[in-house]
């Protein structure tokens, strides 16, 4: 196992500090979460992708989608030079040639915030661009947008949520990876620890125009506050992937992009859903 960066570890737990919401936060303001210091035992333990063609990615930054998300993002992307990202607003979605991308990130935040950042004009542009070969990113509040069972989502994951009760509160919890993430993720060993904040708690949706979700990591633990229901958390996706017409749809619940020792893990989803030759399946 390669030990993280100092530098990295650094921006990670700074990043860990900035409070991140999957919906539209409540009235009182959480404490500040810290993540602990021997987390993952502080190395990378998922193992970078290959990469050998220059990718474009567009990365939401406005409503929905705080500058903290946005950051953790372009961090873990700093060591692969060939991913050009480029930030882009709810504006720029909704009018610029997003054909020209070849993944769009949704990162933490508001999934309803950040549909409304996008507008009309935005969710049927990313539709669209799903639908005709591209690639879809959401994470926390962009695994919330990309659902079928709300009215503002995208609805390009037959996908929803347990329970109407989002705020379940931040914690760091267990993961495991399925048969089918052992060989996606590579050799990782089980069960890791992810930051978790808010993220949706997922259940097949009963859509028969869209495929099936694949499963690639499991929580074995769980956090249940603000009278959310406990119990249904420990054993149910927090990570998937599924196809979108001719496009990816790859979803993280939680935040292995300010995790530490997971800093790999959204390079590797933003690959996949580029339909790089290197993360085929």
């Amino acid at each position: 196992m390669t030990p993280l960066r100092p530098l990295l570890f650094l921006i990670l737990l700074l990043g860990g500090l900035l409070p991140l919401s999957a919906q539209d936060r409540g009235k009182s303001k959480a404490a500040p979460f810290v993540i602990p210091p021997d987390v993952n035992g502080m190395k990378s333990i998922i193992p970078a992708p290959v990469q050998t063609r220059e990718i474009k990615v567009g990365i939401y930054r406005g409503p929905g989608s705080p500058q903290g998300g946005v950051d953790n993002v372009l961090n873990v992307l700093k060591p692969f030079p060939q991913v050009k990202a480029v930030v882009l607003s709810g504006q720029d979605v909704g009018s610029l040639n997003i054909s020209t991308y070849d993944v769009l990130v949704f990162p933490g935040g508001s999934g309803s915030g950040q549909s409304k950042g996008i507008g009309e004009a935005g969710l049927k542009k990313v539709r669209d661009f799903v639908r005709n070969g591209g690639g879809y990113v959401g994470i926390c509040g962009g695994a919330y947008l990309a659902c079928s069972n709300f009215t503002w989502g995208l609805g390009i994951l037959n996908a929803g949520t347990v329970s109407n009760k989002w705020r379940r509160g931040q914690a760091m919890l267990d993961l495991a990876p399925t048969p089918a993430g052992q060989r996606w993720l590579g050799d990782v060993k089980s069960p890791f620890k992810v930051r978790y904040h808010n993220g949706p708690i997922l259940k097949p949706a009963a859509r028969t125009d869209l495929p099936a979700y694949d499963v690639l990591t499991v929580f074995k633990t769980e956090i249940a506050e603000y009278g959310s229901p406990a119990g249904v958390q420990v054993g149910s996706p927090a990570h998937v992937i599924a196809t979108y017409g001719k496009g990816r749809v790859f979803i993280s619940s939680p935040h292995p992009e300010n995790t530490p020792g997971l800093e790999n893990f959204i390079p590797r989803g933003i690959l996949w859903s580029a339909a790089h030759a290197s993360m085929a399946e």
